[in-house]
Formats: C-alpha cells, sequence, structure tokens
C-alpha cells in the first residue's frame, strides 16, 4: 500500500509541479540545490545535458526520472550518484553507482524508465501522438534511493519537452485510394528522400518514428496494415497490392525526389520490407529491423502468387513462474524445406538491404534470421546488404532514448510477451543504429 500512496502523490507531483516545489537546502549543503537539463524542449532523438549544483562535496542523491503517458500511467526512472569537491553532479561524467542503471550514461534517466509500481507492468512507454511533447520531470533527492521504494527528500526539479516532432515539419493524413496513413514532410521546398515507415502485428497507425525521420530530412510515410480506420480489424491475408499503391503514390509525390524510395519496417514490418524490396521496382533501399526474410503468420499474395506464412507452435511456447510468455522456439524453421514456399525470394532484389538485430532477442531468432539471409544472398553472388548486430540488445530497436522493454504486452493477446535484451545494450544499439539508418538511406535515395 505505500508504494502505491508513493507513486500516486508522485504522479499528482508530476501532473501539477507547481505544487510539489522543492523545499530549502538541508544542513551542510552550499546553497540551494539547482538542476539543469539542456536543451528543456528538444527532439526525442538528441540526448541532452542534465548538471545538478549547489550539493554539499560528496553528497549522496539519487536522481530520478517521471514521465504519465497520455494514458494517465507513470513510468519512473532512478540512478545514484555522489557530488564531486565542488559539490556538482554532471550526467555526462559522473558514475551511477546503483538504481536503474549503473555507469556514466548521460540519457539513462530517459532509457531506463519504466511503469511506477503502481502501474500495471509490462507496458511499453511509445508516444501514440506526436501533436504534443513527451514531458519528462527530472528531480533530485536527498540520500540513495532504490527503485520501487520512497524516495528522499525532494532538492531540486527541473521539466524537460522531448519532441516527435519539428517546426515547420508537414503532417498529412493520407486517404489516398485504399492506402491509409500519415504522411510527414520536412520543411524547405525539397524534394526528399521518401521512405515507407511500418511497425508489427500491435497494428493501427504508429508515427513517432515517421515524424523524426521528416525531421532529419525524409518524406516518410506511416503505413499502417491493419487495425486502422477502415482497414481490416486483424492481421489475416496480406495482399502486395496495397503496399505496391502505397509505394506508388509516395515515388510520384511532387515532394519526393526519384527514382526509388525506402522501407524501414520492425518486427513484421521488416518482412514486410523484405517483400517490397523484393517485388516492387519503386523500392530500391530496405532497412528491416528483428525480421524475417520468410513469410509468417499471414499468407501474402501478389498477383497470382502466393506465399503461405510460417506459423507458431503453441506447444513451445514457454511460460515462466512470472507469467510471461516465451517464444523465442514456437515459430516453425524456416530453413525446414518443407518450408521453402514460405521463403520470400530476396536474391531478386536488385536494391540494398539494410539488417538490423539484436542478438539477444528473445521474441524470435532474428539474429539468426539475418545470418540465414545474408547467406542467400551470397549464395546467388550478391553483396547488397550490411548488417547491424548488436550483442545484448533486444527485439524492439527504436529511436535512441526510447525506454527499453524486456517483456511487453502482446496488443492482441494482453499477454507479457519475452523481447529479450540487456537495458544499458539495447539502448547503446538505439543509439547507434539510428545514425547508421539514416547513413543508409541517404547513400542509396540520394
Amino acid at each position: 500500500m505505500w508504494r502505491m500512496a508513493t507513486a500516486r502523490a508522485w504522479a499528482a507531483c508530476l501532473r501539477a509541479p507547481r505544487q510539489c516545489r522543492a523545499p530549502g537546502p538541508r544542513s551542510g549543503s552550499r546553497g540551494a540545490a539547482t538542476v539543469a537539463v539542456e536543451p528543456a524542449a528538444g527532439l526525442a532523438d538528441e540526448p541532452v545535458a542534465t548538471k545538478v549544483q549547489g550539493l554539499a562535496p560528496g553528497q549522496r542523491v539519487t536522481l530520478r526520472g517521471l514521465v504519465v503517458n497520455e494514458q494517465g500511467c507513470l513510468f519512473d526512472s532512478c540512478a545514484h550518484y555522489l557530488a564531486d569537491s565542488r559539490g556538482e553532479v554532471d550526467l555526462s561524467r559522473d558514475t551511477s553507482q546503483g538504481g536503474d542503471y549503473t555507469g556514466v550514461e548521460p540519457m539513462g534517466l530517459f532509457w531506463s524508465l519504466s511503469p511506477a509500481g503502481m502501474e500495471r507492468p509490462y507496458q511499453r512507454l511509445v508516444p501514440k501522438q506526436i501533436k504534443t511533447p513527451m514531458k519528462v520531470e527530472v528531480s533530485v533527492h536527498q540520500g540513495h534511493s532504490h527503485p520501487g521504494t520512497i524516495p528522499g527528500q525532494v532538492l531540486a526539479k527541473a521539466n524537460v519537452e522531448r519532441w516527435f516532432t519539428a517546426p515547420g515539419v508537414r503532417r498529412i493524413r493520407l486517404k489516398e485510394g485504399s492506402v491509409r496513413g500519415s504522411l510527414f514532410l520536412p520543411s524547405g521546398d525539397g524534394p526528399f528522400p521518401g521512405v515507407i515507415d511500418m511497425f508489427g502485428d500491435e497494428g493501427g497507425l504508429i508515427e513517432f518514428r515517421s515524424s523524426l525521420l521528416a525531421t532529419r530530412g525524409f518524406a516518410a510515410l506511416s503505413l499502417p496494415y491493419f487495425d486502422f480506420e477502415d482497414l481490416p480489424t486483424v492481421m489475416k491475408d496480406l495482399h502486395l497490392e496495397y503496399f505496391e499503391e502505397a509505394a506508388r503514390f509516395l515515388q510520384r509525390h511532387p515532394k519526393v525526389k526519384g527514382p526509388g524510395i525506402g522501407v524501414i519496417g520492425t518486427g513484421k514490418g521488416a518482412e514486410l520490407a523484405f517483400s517490397m524490396i523484393t517485388f516492387l521496382p519503386q523500392v530500391v533501399a530496405a532497412v528491416c529491423i528483428s525480421g524475417c526474410s520468410a513469410n509468417t503468420v499471414a499468407a501474402l499474395h501478389y498477383g497470382e502468387l502466393t506465399l503461405p506464412g510460417l506459423r507458431f507452435d503453441m506447444s513451445k511456447i514457454n511460460i515462466s513462474e512470472t507469467g510471461v510468455f516465451d517464444i523465442f522456439d514456437a515459430l516453425d524453421d524456416p530453413m525446414d524445406p518443407a518450408n521453402s514456399h514460405c521463403l520470400i525470394p530476396i536474391e531478386e532484389a536488385e536494391g540494398h538491404f539494410l539488417l538490423v538485430v539484436g542478438e539477444d532477442d528473445r521474441n524470435w531468432k532474428s539474429s539468426l534470421f539475418a545470418k540465414m539471409a545474408i547467406e542467400r544472398l551470397r549464395q546467388h553472388g550478391k553483396d547488397n546488404f550490411k548488417l547491424l548486430s548488436y550483442p545484448g540488445a533486444g527485439h524492439r530497436i527504436d529511436p535512441p532514448f526510447l525506454p527499453f522493454c524486456s517483456v511487453a504486452l502482446d496488443c492482441v493477446l494482453g499477454l507479457p510477451i519475452l523481447g529479450g535484451g540487456e537495458r544499458r545494450a539495447h539502448a547503446h544499439a538505439q543509439e547507434h543504429s539510428w545514425g547508421k539508418i539514416q547513413e543508409f538511406l541517404h547513400l542509396h535515395l540520394g
């Protein structure tokens, strides 16, 4: 009960910050402590600098991050620091000695955010809309308090806004033929390299990556393929003609430079990216994050061609004592000759692949799938690929500084699914891969 009361108090404090002021300095401090986070408002894929001043030399403090998402759920993080001889803490140089992460991690308070103790576990902190920023409160507390415990006295606080779009970026809700989604256009006259952006089997319209791509100079189309507006409510058979229509629309848009476009996808979205670059001449570059080069679950149709979907064997799912589902071994083996009819003939693609995988992905065997795809390309004399493989990273590799989630609730089943990964390694993978993804797309799209 005390944890719930504490979490509710913190949620109220974050929602009404003027009513929760830091008290005066404690005995032994050099003055009123302050915390500065710069920039106070900036893009979500850019780092911030966090510094605390006005502490006593060697003073033990806990820094905490707090976020309330669009649904009113509270997410928090914490880390332990010691003030230096000047009574300062600088997250760019000082080591966290405990809490949710250790080591020198300037952005650790952001990527280690997780549901507070009072909240339903395994929720993922992902922006549902991008018109308003994600607001983060950074607070400094006396002493070292561990995750889930009552924090010490508040010494200082600062509020930070993390924006997923930049001024001048235009968002156009798309209803073009059968295609649905949102088109994000950078400011300026263009033309810009065009990219189609897709996620996995959670469905719906997910815009935050597209809006960030637009801030980096790409015309990005966030493309849902089920559970949005008049699209099918569940992922049944998929028709590549829908994705072909989206590719043609983007390629012909006056703000998009040609001759080809790119596609980026995660999970099932990566699998669709494999198919698009293989069958659609408009697509010349594909970023496949944690994907499989065989078709899975839903059959894929294109004209008279049908690729059946690999199935999940429910008997191979392991359930932990805490009720977490491990589906790592459940997917049918794409290497089994009996499943060869499910393979996407990626060797026919004329464009270029960037494969991004976490070596600790427990959602499925994406690292093995990437090796399988590379071997197949090499067998056909192809070298049109690049692999980014990250030790310790899990399944969903998002843009940088978004919180890591090793177990996430399945949007359809409502069950906790193990995604794998180690928090710090996964965060580093997100930061590194984001720059490499943009380099790849610029290289092949101009």
